[in-house]
């Protein structure tokens, strides 16, 4: 055997060993890594949820959470039961909030059971119930929590998306969009749930009416705003029920 057939066979073995010793390695970050993903994941849920019953650190204009160092605590302090609604069952567990939205509409879709998370939660001397909705934007998932009295009348709202275009449908986080939502009625006079259109050409511009089941859409972002009102209309739904029930 040549030198020259030994050097390119050592390098060969050395390409090798170098993939081995690299895919290792990242093996072994990801696995690092995944606990933090995860609790960084579960903070944000508890983030999201006290935002959307206005537990945050807004300004005049800002949207801000609490901070992460304080959202655990915030959390228990202010949400005092956790629901899970599976069909006529209703049952009560501490990680609700943990519950995958999107894999539990998948699992409607297949013709299981779908489960429901419901956050109730206190503040003010008021309850609030908070929902989470998914859905789907111009480009990607798009995702948020809303707040509701027992009336089903909104009393905040939280979204946020995955990959909508920044300063047209990724504005669905701004402030002015979300809190455009408070006091908006779900249900008619009747009691039939009617949803919440973002509607583009809106004649409500200042928001006024709270009962005409629209808010105004965010200029160049038709089909994210036509996500959010499905998502609104086709999650929040599955809520009837148990609000009916509240009245019994």
């Amino acid at each position: 055997m040549s030198k020259k057939t030994d050097s390119n066979g050592y390098t060969m073995i050395f390409a090798v060993v170098m993939v081995l010793i690299v895919g290792s390695l990242l093996a072994f970050m990801a696995s690092s890594l995944k606990p933090n993903i995860k609790e960084n994941q579960r903070i944000e849920k508890q983030q999201n949820i006290l935002y959307a019953m206005g537990v945050n650190e807004n300004d005049e204009s800002s949207a801000n959470f609490v901070s992460t160092d304080v959202a655990g605590e915030e959390f228990n302090k202010y949400i005092t039961k956790q629901i899970v609604i599976e069909g006529d069952k209703i049952s009560e567990s501490e990680d609700a909030y943990l519950i995958d939205i999107k894999k539990q509409k998948a699992n409607a879709k297949a013709g299981k059971t779908r489960k429901l998370p419901l956050f109730v939660g206190q503040k003010d001397g008021k309850t609030y119930y908070v929902a989470p909705i998914y859905g789907k934007g111009l480009w990607d998932a798009i995702w948020g929590y809303i707040s509701m009295d027992e009336n089903m009348v909104v009393q905040g709202a939280y979204f946020d998306h995955k990959g909508e275009t920044p300063g047209l449908g990724a504005n669905i986080k701004q402030r002015y969009f979300m809190d455009d939502f408070y006091g908006e009625h779900l249900l008619t006079e009747n009691g039939t749930f009617k949803g919440i259109t973002v509607a583009k050409g809106n004649n409500d511009p200042k928001n006024e009416d709270k009962t005409d089941y629209e808010v105004d859409a965010i200029a160049g972002a038709t089909i994210t705003g036509d996500g959010v009102s499905a998502m609104i209309k086709t999650d929040l739904s599955l809520y009837v029920p148990y609000f009916k029930s509240l009245k019994k």
